[in-house]
């Protein structure tokens, strides 16, 4: 069955990430027992594998209100537990984003509830995580399905608070109040802004987490889910129903996240049209039934503006009642199938192909400087072999000779070497530049005149222009890390190529600093903050709290991609010169070993026999060893298995 496909699939890719973390510390040990490690490139690898160990698999459930998205977590993750697992009643049913995971840090299962009145503080979710006190705890019994469908009923509590509280907190306009024919003393609201639940689900445990939103108006009100939350899962489910088809608030939703969703990946959004077993009349046969499911469909489809392959109809209502039941006929017929097999054949790939991604980056240039060590040793041993049989048998004139060539070759090597040093002065000069550029501290000074300007403006139109002038003066300051970050990658490039032309290093070219997509991220934003900037929702809502909103989204996330930035040319600036600097170091050292055989051989002509079979012997290693160093990034860029072959895969290795 799929979901198992789905299961046994999220089971290789666990097993595929153990298996990159023993090359990693297989890697990380032979480079000290070969003494070519250092601290920098340890720190780098215990942060890789710190992020392979904590690594999660998000998938987003994105609809409007009565679209059966609940309904359809409970079918395809829960359906085990025999009941509804998380609250999918009639009506609304998720009133603030949820997340399922498990925290393997906390083994206790627990509801972690974020209280509504945080939305008062100038605070994001993202900050409140760091501390579990900011929330109310409980402890989860999941040996009694019973008490956890109780417990998960917080999900969807409400309280009722005066009117202007609910002004303060975002969740109700004023404009609204005096619109009212008779206006009303108090509203209802969520009680939670974020719900976190953490229980040892075997999909969870493996890391999956599982984000449970709320309808347009939570979404909207709640920014983190569309600027951070549902942008970074590896796919989003997005629920239409067939008994309404896409309305208008359906179709905002579809513009405001779809967009964000498919400007940051290439695949992952997947639209589920849900509940058609309202087409399912009995009095019409089912080729008529199939018929009228694929038309709308196909009328989704335009709407949509995307392929009609990429909608899946499903009654997650039937498919949840076939799982409890275990009718088989009835689960085919719910359509659920055909989703978990594309969760399992498109989302887990893509989200080996991230961590492929994030892994090369991080040691790629690593392992790739390893072999180039090693494959320059292996150059070097196979000259000096050439090198000492051609001496066999001829006079020691000629071995002085070639001593005094030797000397000459290793003088000029280190003038250029001195050189080599000064170039390295001038780069170190321009890459301060590049991370004064990147700084935080004049972004600081322009968030927090920002944030004072707009506290203090009387008008409406001068708190829109404080946004404006916000995110001109971040776009002036990424424009000056664009050209600071061509003059050092111009720098770079120049000494890499003096080294590659006159030394014949031409298999190495130096990986520059590219900041297209720190400047895309702030375009991006730029767009979205022109959009809250000019939206008739920023005019109507209460202005102190459209300026923590625009601060805890825009701004802070415009802070964001500065700080890694700012991150990454750091790490940048530290590492870009090594790859060039181990082969100038490597060639020294050979030079000096060859000058040294050479003499050794001048005192006495009996070594010559034992410096070839010790070359030889340390040939035979190298080429060992590069075939360990080799298989590390192929094992890691190896596409992932289907679950027949890792279990083939796994058989032929007893």
């Amino acid at each position: 069955m799929a979901k198992d496909q789905f299961t046994e699939q999220l089971q290789v890719y666990s097993r595929w990430k153990e298996d990159i973390i023993r090359q990693i510390e297989t890697y990380r040990d032979w480079l000290s027992a070969h003494d070519m490690n250092n601290l920098e490139d340890d720190l780098r690898m215990y942060e890789i594998l710190d992020a392979l160990d904590s690594d999660r698999i998000t998938i987003g459930f994105a609809a409007e209100f009565s679209r059966g998205k609940t309904e359809l977590i409970n079918a395809i993750f829960f359906a085990d537990y025999k009941r509804r697992l998380l609250p999918s009643s009639a009506g609304r049913t998720t009133m603030c984003p949820t997340e399922l995971f498990y925290d393997n840090k906390v083994k206790t299962p627990y509801i972690r509830l974020l209280p509504i009145e945080t939305r008062l503080e100038d605070t994001s979710i993202s900050e409140y995580r760091q501390d579990k006190d900011n929330w109310i705890n409980t402890d989860l019994d999941v040996e009694s399905p019973e008490h956890m469908a109780e417990a998960f009923q917080e999900i969807i509590k409400t309280k009722s608070v005066p009117v202007e509280s609910a002004i303060q907190l975002g969740l109700y306009a004023r404009e609204d109040l005096l619109r009212a024919e008779v206006p009303p003393t108090s509203v209802e609201i969520p009680m939670w802004r974020h719900v976190m639940i953490s229980f040892p689900h075997p999909l969870l445990k493996q890391g999956l987490v599982i984000l449970d939103t709320p309808g347009l108006n939570a979404m909207g009100s709640e920014p983190e889910l569309t600027m951070d939350m549902l942008p970074n899962a590896q796919a989003v489910i997005f629920v239409l129903a067939a008994d309404t088809g896409a309305t208008k608030s359906d179709m905002d939703i579809w513009h405001q996240y779809a967009q964000t969703f498919c400007e940051n990946h290439q695949t992952g959004l997947i639209v589920v049209l849900n509940k058609i077993d309202t087409l399912w009349d009995e009095l019409q046969d089912e080729a008529t039934i199939n018929a009228n499911i694929h038309d709308q469909v196909t009328k989704t489809g335009e709407l949509l503006n995307i392929e009609v392959d990429k909608i899946y109809p499903v009654s997650a209502q039937k498919g949840l009642l076939a799982r409890v039941k275990n009718n088989d006929a009835l689960l085919e017929k719910s359509g659920l199938l055909a989703l978990e097999a594309s969760l399992s054949e498109d989302v887990l790939p893509a989200k080996q192909h991230l961590v492929c991604k994030n892994i090369i980056s991080r040691i790629g240039v690593m392992v790739d400087t390893t072999k180039a060590v090693l494959n320059q040793r292996q150059v070097e041993v196979q000259s000096q072999l050439n090198e000492l049989r051609s001496l066999s048998g001829k006079s020691a004139d000629v071995l002085m000779d070639t001593m005094q060539k030797l000397r000459t070759e290793q003088s000029i090597y280190q003038k250029d070497v001195e050189n080599f040093q000064t170039s390295r002065h001038v780069l170190k000069r321009q890459l301060i530049a590049l991370i004064e550029a990147l700084g935080l501290d004049n972004l600081d000074h322009l968030i927090a005149k920002t944030r004072a300007d707009m506290v203090d403006s009387w008008t409406t139109h001068g708190m829109k222009s404080g946004m404006k002038t916000f995110f001109d003066g971040a776009r002036d300051s990424m424009m000056q890390v664009n050209y600071q970050a061509e003059k050092s990658n111009d720098i770079v490039q120049t000494i890499y190529d003096r080294f590659r032309d006159e030394h014949g290093f031409s298999d190495l070219n130096p990986t520059l600093f590219a900041t297209a997509r720190y400047s895309r991220e702030l375009d991006q934003l730029y767009k979205k903050a022109e959009e809250f900037r000019s939206s008739s929702v920023t005019t109507m809502t209460e202005q102190s709290f459209v300026v923590k909103k625009f601060f805890v989204s825009m701004v802070s996330h415009a802070r964001n991609i500065f700080f890694r930035a700012n991150q990454d040319a750091e790490d940048w600036a530290g590492t870009v010169m090594r790859p060039l600097a181990a082969r100038i170091r490597e060639r020294k050292l050979q030079l000096e070993k060859r000058l040294t055989n050479l003499q050794k051989i001048k005192n006495s002509r009996e070594k010559l026999s034992d410096n070839i079979a010790g070359l030889e012997k340390q040939s035979d290693e190298l080429t060992a060893q590069l075939a360990t160093i080799g298989g590390i990034l192929d094992s890691v860029s190896s596409p992932l298995p289907s679950p027949q072959e890792h279990s083939q895969k796994a058989a032929a290795a007893l």
